[in-house]
Parts: C-alpha cells; structure tokens; sequence
C-alpha cells in the first residue's frame, strides 16, 4: 500500500494592508501641502544592496537629499514615507506590515528599484510575493535597476510635491508689440509707490507687500461704500492690533495724497 503525503501549497494569497479613508485624506496634505521636514524610515526586504547604495549615495554631501528636509530615521514610528526596496519575501511580509502598521497616519509609501516595483528578476521565486505593491500600498513608484542618485532626489520631491510649482508652471514668450500692464491704474503712480514703500518700511519687505496689496483690493472695490468703511470691516475681522496701526497709517497716507498726484 502506497501512501502519498499531501503538502500544503507554496504559494498562498497574500493580504494587502489597506488605506483608512481619513489617512486617504490627510494623505493628500502630506503630498502636496508639506512645508517641514521629511522623515523616512527603509525597508530591505529583499534585495541584492545595489539599491541601498544609491540611497546612501544620495544622502551624501555630493547631492545632499538634506537640503530639500528629507533625513532618514531608526524607526517608523517618527516616520512619514516608509521606502521599500527588494522584491516583497515571504520572511519580510509580516516585518514590512508591521513597520507600515507603526508609523504614524499619513504615511507615504515608496517603491524602490525594479525588485521593489515588480519584484525584479526574482518576481517568480517561489519566496517572493512580488512588488512591494503586493503587501503595501504604494504612492510612489522610482523604477531602476538600481535608480540613480538623480532619480531618487526626483522621485521624492515628485512625491512629497517639490515639483508642484514647476510642473504647473507656464511660459509666455512676449509678442513683438506687447507691453506689460501696469498694477492698479486707478491709483495715482506716486501715491501707489509711496504706500507701498511705507507698508514694507513697518512690516517688512514680503509682509508689507503683502498688506499693501490688500489695501489696493480695499481701495478698488465698487460697491459704494467708502474706504474707511471697507478698512475698518476689514479690520474688525482680523482682530491684529499692529495690523491695524499698518493699515491706519496707510488710509492716512491716501487721504493725505489723493488728490496731490
């Protein structure tokens, strides 16, 4: 009598982790919204090392990811991108889901290297899910066998949103008769640069631009009522004490000026 012994499978499903709506959402402020420092926590979870070296190599004074705030920590709890390289084993599942699991909401996800993309040359071991997608949710994917200092630097910034004020740049090439437009015709040349040149010497250069430029939104509004009236509204709502003094001294520089240039 024969006897056949019957194994379980080598391979099984696996469980993908899944995204609460809510970090969902402040996911997305994390992305496009970030305006401090970068913590990111890495995940080896099969590779041959030529990835980690790109990494390091990015980290160094040469190209300095530093200077765009990304810095690398010990532990995914103080993390906000959990970068993964290597193709996803069987041995570093349960790891990686707890790594992802640790770190606080929002957290982005980042696929290095082709291993960590599509499981690389090793997609069909039979010790290897696949993609670090297969385990993990994945934001942001930076193909490469390995990726270059370059395309890890691009690959961050893409993600974390460094790059959203170039990608929705324009370009206007100026037409052979065109003349730009001057900021708020109505208001007398003169009069216009001597509020501006007293904004900024109380409130500095950028604040006092941006407090003058209000006080022309103030001053060029057509709804009939007059401009202490739109001022003091104006003030009412801010509630800001030295703002107040700022546009005081402003509307006293108006009706001073008005009607001299």
């Amino acid at each position: 009598m024969s006897v056949q012994a019957t194994a379980a499978p080598i391979t099984a499903a696996a469980s993908p982790q899944s995204e609460r709506e809510q970090a969902a959402r402040l996911k997305k402020t994390l992305l496009y919204d970030i305006r401090r420092s970068v913590s990111v926590f890495r995940i080896d979870s099969g590779g041959c090392n030529a990835c980690d070296i790109e990494i390091f190599a990015a980290l160094t004074p040469v190209f300095d990811v530093e200077r765009f705030g990304i810095k690398v920590v010990p532990s995914p709890r103080h993390a906000d991108v959990i970068l993964c390289t290597g193709a996803m084993t069987r041995a570093m599942r349960l790891p990686a889901q707890r790594a992802y699991d640790a770190a606080p909401d929002p957290k982005i996800v980042i696929a290095y290297g082709a291993c960590g993309c599509t499981g690389g040359i090793f997609h069909d071991l039979y010790c290897v899910w696949g993609g670090i997608d297969k385990i993990l949710p994945v934001d942001v994917y930076i193909p490469g066998c390995p990726p270059t200092p370059a395309a890890t630097i691009y690959g961050f910034a893409l993600g974390l949103g460094l790059l959203d004020q170039k990608l929705k740049s324009s370009h206007h090439v100026e037409a052979e008769d065109e003349q730009v437009g001057i900021a708020h015709p109505r208001i007398p040349h003169l009069l216009r640069v001597a509020l501006e040149r007293e904004a900024r010497r109380m409130a500095g250069y950028r604040q006092g631009r941006q407090i003058v430029e209000k006080f022309f939104s103030l001053l060029e509004r057509d709804d009939g009522k007059p401009l202490v009236q739109h001022v003091a509204e104006f003030l009412a709502r801010e509630n800001d004490p030295r703002l107040t003094e700022i546009m005081q001294r402003l509307e006293a520089i108006y009706a001073a000026g008005s009607g001299r240039d």
